[in-house]
Order: structure tokens, then C-alpha cells, then sequence
């Protein structure tokens, strides 16, 4: 199949600092390693990334523990539906000790963190890892979280957006806080830096004040990458006004190339140039030598997870305990409807369901992640001419890819499918660039 030699796909690999990877069933695969808590096995998949010269990887992150779902986070703890949750950025950190190219990204809250913590943290790592730092920008969504935090529930919806715009207005400000060349090291003349090129950044909002000005210098990168992942209406503004990257969640080729079109559309109409902003969805890749072989571990995934560790991460993500439902019990639109997490969810299972009503296995279904996402099955030759499909149509820029088992997916894929696409001149064979921006195809901020 021929590509546009022009277009180089990109490839990041979706991670979380936890028992399992977004596949909630990922740790009762045998392809599963249970060294979670080591940083060797985090490690090991950067290196594993980096020789499948992925240009990122990046982590998912939440700040509490799914508890909504039976009010308890019993079924959590004995499903294993991600009750573990490390510090990413610690993590990352050990990551970027053993790899040289690979991008290196986490979430980071806008609704519990600071500006001035955030833009240090990530300030620091664009530093300490020359250049190759991301920061994956969410409004926390769960009440869970905010119980954390000494609150008893989270902002509203469009609420945590205009926070979240303050945040990242003083978080950008703080990155530019220094000017490039402020660093003189002028021993003769006893001048560390230029104090007409630091300052300060007093910003004054209504939900932060921030005098600045940061305490890092101005990064590689100018500023690190920001990827965002909003899937409302409000979520799409968001994006479009400060993500280099948008990480997407649409299972439809034609929806996924409107909503590439829309979004690309959107930063242009705020001045932006739209070839400065990548669009990445997420996909499960499930490659074997055999197309009998994928397909038979495409049925063994999908029969691995229990409906009630869906639940629960289903309730965590709405703040909607369905433990009241039995499993076929259709749900009431006026109960989906008080949903105050994520509201493009539900959409999105009703846009699939069509006029059926919604069940409860219908959403638990959806939630084991491998029915809301594109999922391409089949040998490298095969799974290439998916991937294939969807780049051409500009649906996508390249996919964040999602593991159904680790570090075994990741292994799979650089084995099989990576050098399948390299032969066909889509992907690269080498790091070409130094910095993360580079491998992605943006300007230095």
C-alpha cells in the first residue's frame, strides 16, 4: 500500500505506573510481568520503546484510588482495576536515567497541583533529560480525587476548563520567565545571569497568583510538549488553543477524520499553525505471526476481564455507582445523564449502541477499553495496512498504542510490527533529531 512519503508516522506508548496497563485485564495475562514496583521493569520498557524508536511514551495518571462503585474500593483492590498508582514523575525520571532519545511524558492534574510545581517539574525534567520532557495536561474528573484533597467533590465541568486555562497561562509564563541566553557564567566579572532577561511573571488570576519568576532556566525545548486528551466540546477549545498534541479516543475512521479536520481547524482559527499540533489516537495492536494467532488472542483478551472491574473503573470515570444495576439492566437515560465525569464517555457508547438501550454489560464491555478504541488484529502485513488506512485518510498523525499485557505488547510490536512499517517508508529507522519536539515534527517553543 502506498503512503505519502512526506508524512512520517508517529508512535507513542501508552503507560501507567501501575498493576495494569489501561487494559484492565492486563495483569492476568501471561505476558504480564509482576516486577510493577521496580524501576527495572519501567526501564525496560523505555528501552524496549526507544529500539522501536518510538518517539514518546507517557503516562496516565490518577490521584486516588477508584472507590465510587459500592462506595468501597474492595472490588478495586480485589479485581486489580488499577489500584496501584506510582508517582509518574519519579518514575519517569528513572526511565530517563537509561534511555537517550525517547520522549518522556506524565500527567499531571490541573485541578490538584500548583502551577509553579508543575512548571519546576517539568522545567527540570526537559533539563535532565536533554530535551525531551512532555506534560499530558488533565482536569481530575473523580470525586475520589478531590476526598483526597480535602474537598468532597470535584469543580464542574466547563469550571475545571477555566481553571485549567489560568493554570496553564501561569505555567507557560513561568517557562518564559527566563530568556534564552540569560545564563552568562561570567566568572571574570563575577555574573551568573543576565537580570534583564529573568522575570518576573506576577500573574494574577481568579483562581491563581503567581509572582514568578521560575527557578529553572528556559528548557531545550523552549517549553516541553503539552498533550491534551479533552473529548467535550469544551475539551476540543482547550486543546486547540494549547496542545502540540491530542491524544483522541475514536473507534470510526470517518469520525476520527472529521474530528481530525475539526481540530486542526480550530487551531488555525486561533492563529496557530495546525501542522504544529499532532493528532494521536489511541489503538490496541494485537500482532501475531498468523492472522489465526492474533485472532485467537484478540478472543482470549476480550473474555479476560470481569465485568465488575469495568464497573468499577467505569464508576470512576462518570461518578456513577452502578452497583445498584444488575449486569442486563438497561440504565436510564436521566441516570447517564447526571454522569459528571467524563461526558464524552457516554456519548460515546451511545453513539455505538445506536437505538438499543444501554446496559450495564454494554458499558462494562466498553470499558474493558479494547471496544472503545480502533483495535487493528492481525499479522504485521496486516496490521501495517490498518494503521495504514487511517494515517492516509488524515484521520490521524500516527497512535498512542495502548498494551494489553506488559511489558509483552511493547515487545511484540518492536519485534513484528515496527519493522514492517519501516520497510514501507512510513516510520523511522533512526532518531534523527535530539529533542522530542524534533521527533515529532515541532518548532522549539
Amino acid at each position: 500500500m502506498a503512503s505519502d512519503v512526506d508524512r512520517q508516522m508517529k508512535l507513542v506508548g501508552f503507560m501507567q505506573a501501575s498493576n495494569v496497563s489501561v487494559y484492565a485485564g492486563s495483569w492476568l495475562h501471561p505476558d504480564s510481568s509482576p516486577d510493577f514496583l521496580t524501576a527495572g521493569y519501567y526501564q525496560h520498557i523505555g528501552q524496549v520503546l526507544e529500539a522501536g524508536c518510538f518517539d514518546m511514551l507517557f503516562f496516565d495518571d490518577r490521584l486516588a484510588m477508584p472507590g465510587i462503585y459500592g462506595n468501597s474500593v474492595a472490588e478495586t483492590v480485589r479485581s486489580g482495576a488499577r489500584c496501584v498508582k506510582l508517582d509518574v514523575g519519579l518514575t519517569l525520571a528513572m526511565i530517563a536515567a537509561v534511555t537517550r532519545h525517547i520522549g518522556l511524558g506524565a500527567t499531571y492534574s490541573t485541578t490538584y497541583s500548583a502551577p509553579f510545581h508543575v512548571a519546576r517539574l517539568f522545567a527540570t525534567l526537559d533539563h535532565l533529560s536533554a530535551g525531551r520532557a512532555a506534560w499530558n495536561v488533565v482536569t481530575s474528573v473523580n470525586d475520589a480525587e478531590a476526598q483526597n484533597f480535602g474537598l468532597q467533590s470535584h469543580l464542574g465541568h466547563d469550571e475545571r476548563y477555566d481553571q485549567a486555562d489560568e493554570f496553564l497561562e501561569a505555567v507557560t509564563g513561568l517557562w518564559a520567565s527566563w530568556e534564552d541566553g540569560a545564563v552568562l557564567w561570567d566568572q571574570a566579572n563575577r555574573v551568573f545571569a543576565d537580570p534583564t532577561k529573568v522575570h518576573e511573571l506576577n500573574y494574577h488570576g481568579r483562581f491563581y497568583d503567581v509572582r514568578g519568576p521560575l527557578t529553572v532556566p528556559r528548557g531545550p525545548q523552549g517549553r516541553p510538549v503539552m498533550i491534551q486528551a479533552g473529548s467535550s466540546g469544551r475539551g476540543h477549545q482547550f486543546a486547540a488553543r494549547w496542545a502540540d498534541a491530542v491524544f483522541t479516543n475514536t473507534a470510526e475512521l470517518d469520525r476520527a477524520a472529521a474530528n481530525y479536520r475539526q481540530q486542526k481547524a480550530m487551531a488555525a482559527a486561533l492563529g496557530r499553525d495546525p501542522s504544529q499540533v499532532v493528532i494521536l489516537p489511541l489503538v490496541y495492536l494485537i500482532v501475531a505471526e498468523t492472522e489465526e494467532a492474533a485472532r485467537a488472542e484478540e478472543q482470549y483478551l476480550l473474555d479476560l476481564v470481569e465485568p465488575i472491574a469495568s464497573l468499577v473503573l467505569l464508576s470512576e470515570a462518570t461518578n456513577l455507582d452502578f452497583a445498584g444495576f444488575d449486569i442486563d439492566d438497561p440504565i436510564p437515560d436521566a441516570f447517564l445523564d447526571s454522569a459528571t465525569g467524563m461526558h464524552g464517555y457516554v456519548e460515546t457508547v451511545r453513539q455505538y449502541m445506536g437505538d438499543k438501550a444501554v446496559t450495564l454489560r454494554d458499558l462494562a464491555g466498553h470499558r474493558a477499553t479494547l471496544r472503545q478504541s480502533p483495535r487493528f488484529v492481525g499479522t504485521p502485513e496486516q496490521v501495517a495496512d490498518q494503521m495504514q488506512e487511517w494515517f492516509d485518510a488524515k484521520a490521524c498523525d500516527g497512535f498512542v498504542v495502548a498494551a494489553t499485557s506488559l511489558p509483552g505488547t511493547f515487545e511484540t510490536v518492536t519485534r513484528l510490527l515496527v519493522p514492517e512499517l519501516q520497510r514501507r517508508g512510513v516510520f523511522r529507522t533512526a532518531y534523527e533529531g535530539s529533542t522530542l519536539r524534533d521527533h515529532l515534527g515541532l518548532s522549539r517553543a
